[in-house]
């Protein structure tokens, strides 16, 4: 394959790596890993690095359109970010001196339950009708535009918001793929936010995350930027795309698509373990 094959590919798949980060909330790792490793044979840890950076490209392409709009509360990103930052840093630190087919069994298999449990159907309304008194004290209550005009909502289980956030960083940090969909998930079923809400706050936040383990993977040589170049254009242009489709897209149909694609990373995910302990 020519350098120039090469690069077009890199942008092309990383493009739709953006599409699917911003539409979801997952960043681009989901896609760019498997993408590198299995179909360019870059080896798994330049793959984690370049994913990495990936996903501050999908975070930053897409977040300032999000926020804009209203869909993002910053409030909730950076209060929850705490937790994020210090489980990337720790998993990240971690990364060289634990068992990752054990932890990417694992992983998987609670993405798979996770998906399953955020189609549990929900009373009408009740977040808006129970405003939790820690959530209020911390001002994470908020408002989006929907259809039938502004809609307020009211986080609830902050404490266990919290403890899966930092889960979701350190999964982020030993893995580098992952730790949007824990996030999603986390503001989605535990929070109880709106799914765009969940999705939008995700990708503000995932690229904080990422920024941290990645400076891990930079001083250990794991970036190289003749990958990490075509990536960083191809996802800011996948995502901006995203951020223009969400907009206009049904909450259930984003749903579907997210569910869909933490399917196939937690079925990905369990077979990557399981081969690795064999």
């Amino acid at each position: 394959m020519t350098v120039l094959a090469f690069t077009a590919l890199l942008f092309a798949g990383a493009a739709a790596a953006g599409l699917v980060g911003a539409l979801t909330g997952l960043g681009g790792g989901v896609v760019l890993v498997p993408l590198l490793t299995l179909a360019l044979g870059v080896d798994l840890r330049y793959a984690i690095g370049t994913a990495l950076v990936a996903v501050i490209a999908t975070s930053s392409g897409a977040a300032a359109a999000y926020v804009r709009e209203g869909f993002t509360n910053v409030r909730i990103g950076l209060f929850f970010e705490i937790a994020t930052t210090f489980g990337a840093l720790l998993g990240a630190y971690l990364a060289p001196s634990v068992p990752a087919a054990a932890i990417a069994v694992i992983f998987g298999t609670v993405l798979l339950a996770s998906s399953a449990f955020s189609w549990r159907p929900r009373p009408p309304d009740a977040a808006s009708r129970t405003p939790d008194p820690l959530a209020t004290r911390l001002r994470l209550n908020g408002s989006f535009p929907s259809l039938s005009g502004e809609q307020a909502y009211f986080p609830r289980r902050v404490p266990l918001a919290w403890l899966f956030m930092g889960v979701a960083g350190a999964l982020s940090g030993l893995l580098g793929i992952g730790s949007g969909a824990l996030k999603v998930l986390s503001l989605d079923v535990v929070l109880g936010l709106p799914y765009k809400v969940s999705t939008t706050t995700s990708n503000f936040m995932i690229g904080v995350t990422a920024a941290a383990s990645a400076g891990v993977y930079l001083g250990r040589g794991y970036i190289d930027p003749a990958l990490a170049g075509p990536v960083v254009l191809g996802v800011l242009a996948g995502s901006a795309l995203g951020a223009r489709i969400l907009a206009a897209t049904r909450s259930n149909v984003l749903r579907v698509v997210f569910t869909a694609v933490v399917l196939v990373m937690a079925v990905q995910m369990i077979l990557h373990g399981l081969r690795g302990a064999a």
